[in-house]
């Protein structure tokens, strides 16, 4: 379990949004230690974090996070990307996913992708935000989007600070080359019943 460079660029992400997160919804999928969502829910978010049912160390692991932080409201559940399960389906609609570094293994990709568009069918304005690590030129993401009717917006780091070696005193991300998306319904327009 390790704090990885794209966590540190979405917990910046958040801190520049925090007004707008108060009472808002948030998820983090593929949570581990959970930097991003304890960032949100210090921020006022009502957090779950997930990770996968699969690895019940790495759900203990977001528990403890949150017991270290102070943060006995936030949920814990076990989430398998591409799987339809009881927590999958309890959950409430969401306002935003967080995804620090799930875009790792291109074979899991698809997976992701089904598991956001369940949770897109709950609130069509829901928006994926997702930090990734440049570490190869051989995937993309916009086959996949364009088949689950998504579109993503790059968001330039130095918009929001993080286009830097160092963030709030933290050696992360260093030289790493991370990028920021955000992912949503390729139609914000579209009527939904």
């Amino acid at each position: 379990m390790y704090v990885w460079p794209c966590a540190v660029v979405l917990a910046q992400y958040l801190w520049f949004h925090r007004g707008s997160l108060p009472g808002k919804a948030v998820l983090e999928i593929g949570a581990g230690v959970s930097l991003p969502g304890i960032v949100a829910a210090k921020c006022g978010a009502e957090v779950t974090l997930s990770d996968s049912s699969e690895l019940p160390h790495c759900l203990e692991i977001c528990r403890q996070s949150c017991q270290m932080n102070n943060l006995p409201q936030v949920h814990v559940v076990g989430l398998t990307w591409g799987h339809v399960s009881r927590d999958l389906l309890a959950l409430p609609p969401q306002d935003i996913i967080l995804a620090s570094d799930v875009f790792f293994e291109p074979e899991d990709f698809e997976d992701i992708l089904t598991t956001v568009y369940f949770l897109m069918q709950k609130n069509p304005k829901v928006k994926l935000w997702s930090t990734y690590q440049v570490r190869s030129a051989d995937w993309s993401l916009e086959a996949l989007l364009y088949k689950w009717d998504m579109k993503c917006v790059h968001i330039p780091l130095e918009s929001f600070g993080a286009d830097k070696e160092d963030i709030a005193e933290s050696a992360l991300p260093g030289r790493h080359t991370v990028e920021m998306l955000v992912i949503s319904f390729a139609k914000d327009n579209l009527n939904y019943t």
